[in-house]
């Protein structure tokens, strides 16, 4: 139990942290030069080969370590490509707002637009992290990605066909356009889909954990359980009014004077 109870803990931890870090980074650049937003993206780039070199290594055996090694590893790969969007740097060609006539197929085309690079991107290093881990041992970090991955679209095309509550508080200056293309209303059929592909997941991964022989299997599928569940409990954030923002809001800088500065000095 003590395994279990320190992997969730860890899982719940670094959800917390390496989304405060990245939104912290953000906000930082926003309120800084105008290369401010490239300069991290490109100094962060070993954090990304770490990433990929950390789940190489961890995938040959199932250990206790190499478990954490591989759920970390893939966050640091996740971290830096959701920082490249973030940033404005990997979006996609079209940087304007939707306008508001725009509805239906014509308006989904140019929602891909604005977010394609970054989705293929996704798409790509998910199909990399598949040949890598294809006959690993420990598939910790593969499951990790894919979790990630299904959320993050899923909560994409939720924003998209809407949903009764969206948190617009943390969209950077360079994806400011983007906020247009969210809808806020009552929610879809993308919500039920997601939520229970989501909980089903979470579901099997406890089933898996339950019948965990060895330590190492114990802390992995306690990860992806704790990972799987956060994932579900954010799209319900969308849902209910909840202050989740205030989980980082908190250790974030305003830079609503420094904006205010910067435009008084022009």
């Amino acid at each position: 139990m003590e395994a279990f109870w320190a992997a969730v803990l860890i899982a719940l931890f670094a959800w917390w942290f390496f989304t405060g870090a990245i939104l912290l980074v953000v906000r930082r650049a926003d309120a800084g030069d105008q290369v401010a937003h490239g300069r991290n993206v490109f100094l962060s780039v070993p954090l990304f080969a770490l990433g990929f070199a950390g789940l190489w290594v961890s995938s040959q055996e199932m250990t206790v370590g190499n478990a954490y090694i591989a759920f970390v590893s893939v966050l640091l790969i996740w971290g830096w490509i959701e920082l490249a969007f973030l940033s404005g740097i990997i979006t996609g060609p079209e940087l304007r707002p939707c306008p508001d006539h725009l509805t239906g197929y014509a308006r989904f085309c140019r929602a891909w637009d604005t977010v394609s690079r970054h989705e293929l991107l996704l798409a790509g290093t998910l199909l990399a992290v598949v040949v890598m881990t294809s006959h690993a041992e420990n598939t910790v970090g593969l499951w990790t990605y894919v979790i990630l991955f299904t959320a993050r679209i899923s909560a994409k095309l939720n924003l998209f066909f809407g949903v009764p509550r969206i948190n617009t508080e943390f969209v950077p200056i360079p994806l400011q356009h983007i906020k247009s293309y969210f809808r806020q209303g009552p929610i879809t059929a993308a919500f039920p889909i997601g939520v229970t592909f989501l909980s089903v997941t979470a579901a099997l991964f406890i089933e898996r954990l339950v019948s965990a022989e060895t330590s190492a299997d114990t802390v992995g599928f306690a990860l992806l359980t704790a990972l799987a569940v956060l994932a579900a409990i954010e799209h319900w954030f969308m849902v209910i009014p909840l202050p989740d923002a205030k989980l980082w809001r908190w250790m974030l800088p305003d830079t609503t004077s420094s904006r205010q500065d910067q435009t008084n000095e022009l």
